[in-house]
C-alpha cells in the first residue's frame, strides 16, 4: 500500500474525529453559557440535544407497564426529569450527564406513574406476591392451588388470604377502549365497553313483542262497547277512580266496576284467542 492511499483512507476517521471534537465544543459552549447567565435559548437547546434520553429511558420503563400506559405521556413526565437534570447538573464534577440525567429522568417518571395510582404500594406488593405463590404452587400441583393452599404456602389463616383477595380485587385494571378483540378488518375490532350490558337499550326481540302486543291490545278494545272504552279510557288514561267515572256518566261505582271488569275479562279471552 503506497504512502498516498495510507493518507486517502485516514482522511474519513481524521473527519469524523473532527466532527467529534466540534461537536463536544458545542455543546459544552451551550452549557457554559446557560450555567454562566442561565440563557434561557441555550437551556432550551440543551433539551433537544439530550431528548433522546428521554425516549430512551421511557421506551425501558414502558416495557414493563399495562398496555393502556401510553407511551407518549412516559415521554412527556421524563422531559420534566430531563429539565431538573439540566438544571441541577454541576459541568465541573467528574460526572457525565447522560449518566446524571437517566436517573432523573426515570425517577420523574416513575414518580408521575405513582402520583396517578389510586391503589398503595404494600396493595401492589401484596398483589405481586400472591401472584408468585399461586405460580409456583400451579408448576408444583400441576393445577389450580386451593384458597386453603394458598393461605397455607403464604402462611395466613384462609379468611386473611380471602380479606387480601377481595382487597386485590381493585388492583387490575382494563381500559374499557382497549381492543379485547379483532378481525380481519380494523373495523371489526371488539373493546371491552362493546361487551357490557347496556341496561337503557332496546332488546330487539321484547321491543317487537311489545309492539305486537300493543296492536292486539288496541284491536281488542276496539271491539269493545262504547261505554266499556270510554270506562277503561278515564280509569287508565285519566287516573280517575271508578267512583269519579260514576260521576260522569251518572251510574253507581259499583256498576262501574262491574263495567270494568267485564271489559278485561273479554280483553283477556280475546288475547288468548290470538
Amino acid at each position: 500500500m503506497t504512502n498516498s492511499e495510507e493518507t486517502d483512507k485516514s482522511l474519513p476517521d481524521s473527519s469524523f474525529d473532527e466532527a467529534q471534537e466540534s461537536e463536544a465544543a458545542r455543546v459544552k459552549a451551550l452549557w457554559d453559557s446557560y450555567k454562566s447567565s442561565g440563557d434561557r435559548k441555550s437551556r432550551d437547546e440543551l433539551i433537544i440535544e439530550y431528548s433522546p434520553l428521554v425516549r430512551q429511558v421511557a421506551a425501558r420503563v414502558g416495557a414493563g407497564l399495562p398496555s393502556q400506559v401510553e407511551h407518549a405521556d412516559l415521554i412527556s413526565y421524563g422531559v420534566f426529569g430531563l429539565i431538573d437534570a439540566i438544571d441541577k447538573y454541576d459541568p465541573d464534577r467528574p460526572v457525565k450527564f447522560e449518566t446524571y440525567a437517566i436517573s432523573r429522568i426515570r425517577g420523574a417518571i416513575i414518580d408521575e406513574l405513582r402520583s396517578l395510582d389510586w391503589i398503595p404500594r404494600s396493595i401492589r406488593s401484596r398483589a405481586r406476591e400472591v401472584e408468585r405463590a399461586h405460580a409456583q404452587l400451579e408448576a408444583k400441583l400441576h393445577r389450580a392451588p386451593t384458597d386453603a393452599e394458598m393461605a397455607e404456602f403464604l402462611q395466613v389463616t384462609p379468611k386473611e388470604y380471602r380479606t387480601t383477595i377481595n382487597r386485590l380485587s381493585n388492583v387490575n385494571m382494563i381500559a374499557l377502549d382497549e381492543v379485547t378483540a379483532s378481525g380481519s378488518d380494523r373495523t371489526e375490532a371488539m373493546t371491552l365497553l362493546d361487551t357490557l350490558h347496556d341496561s337503557s337499550a332496546l332488546d330487539p326481540a321484547r321491543s317487537m313483542e311489545s309492539e305486537e302486543t300493543q296492536f292486539l291490545l288496541a284491536r281488542a278494545i276496539d271491539q269493545l262497547g262504547e261505554r266499556e272504552k270510554f270506562v277503561l279510557t278515564l280509569y287508565y288514561f285519566e287516573n280517575m277512580t271508578l267512583a269519579e267515572i260514576g260521576e260522569v256518566l251518572g251510574v253507581t261505582e259499583s256498576r262501574i266496576s262491574q263495567m270494568h271488569s267485564k271489559a278485561v275479562t273479554q280483553l283477556r279471552a280475546r288475547l288468548a284467542n290470538e
